[in-house]
C-alpha cells in the first residue's frame, strides 16, 4: 500500500467499524473520513495521532510510510496491557527505573528552615526626601517661577511694540456676534 489514504481505509476495515463509527471513535467529523478515503484530502498529523491514540496496536512506521508490520508484535501487545486507561488517552505505569519524584528529595525535618539568618536579604530603602512637604514646596516654587517669567516676557514684548487694535469681535451666548473696527 503506497498511499496513506489506503492504509487508513485498511485500519477502518481492520477495526470492524463503519466509517461513521470510526469517525466518532477518533473524534473527527464524519465527512473527513469520506474525504480521506476518496483521496480528496490527505490526513493531517492531528488526524493520525487521534487514530494512534484510539488504536495503539498499529505501528507508526506502517501508518505513515507503509513500512514494517501493520500491528505491533505480541511483546508490544503485552506492554500495552500494563497501560492505564484515562479520559484523554493512555498513560504508562511508572517503571522501576524512573526518576524519584520531586517531594521524595525533600528532607521533611528541615523543610522550610534556612541555612543561616545572615543570608536573609534586608529590604533596600532608597534615600528619598523624607518630608513630603519639602518636595511639594520645591515643585511649587519651580512652577511659580515659570509663571512669573512668562508674565514678564509678555509684558516686554508689548512694551517694545507699538500695538494698534485692528478689530474687536464680541460673541454672544445666543450664537450671534458683532465686529467693531476703529
Amino acid at each position: 500500500m503506497k498511499n496513506i489514504n489506503e492504509r487508513i481505509e485498511k485500519i477502518i476495515e481492520h477495526s470492524q467499524l463503519s466509517n461513521s463509527e470510526f469517525a466518532d471513535a477518533i473524534e473527527v467529523p464524519r465527512s473527513s473520513i469520506s474525504h480521506i478515503i476518496s483521496g480528496r484530502n490527505k490526513p493531517s498529523l492531528d488526524f493520525l495521532v487521534k487514530i494512534k491514540n484510539e488504536f495503539p496496536t498499529f505501528t507508526w512506521d506502517w501508518m505513515i510510510y507503509g513500512e514494517g508490520e501493520m500491528q505491533k508484535s505480541e511483546t508490544d501487545k503485552i506492554e500495552n496491557i500494563e497501560k492505564v486507561e484515562t479520559k484523554k488517552g493512555e498513560i504508562e505505569k511508572p517503571k522501576a527505573a524512573t526518576l524519584p519524584d520531586l517531594f521524595s528529595l525533600i528532607d521533611d525535618e528541615n523543610f522550610g528552615a534556612t541555612e543561616s539568618e545572615d543570608k536573609v536579604l534586608k529590604p533596600i530603602v532608597p534615600d528619598y526626601p523624607t518630608a513630603g512637604q519639602s518636595l511639594k514646596k520645591s515643585i511649587l516654587d519651580d512652577s511659580q517661577r515659570l509663571d512669573i517669567e512668562e508674565k514678564f516676557e509678555t509684558n516686554k514684548t508689548i512694551e517694545n511694540q507699538a500695538v494698534k487694535v485692528k478689530r474687536i469681535v464680541l460673541f454672544y451666548d445666543n450664537g450671534k456676534f458683532e465686529t467693531f473696527e476703529p
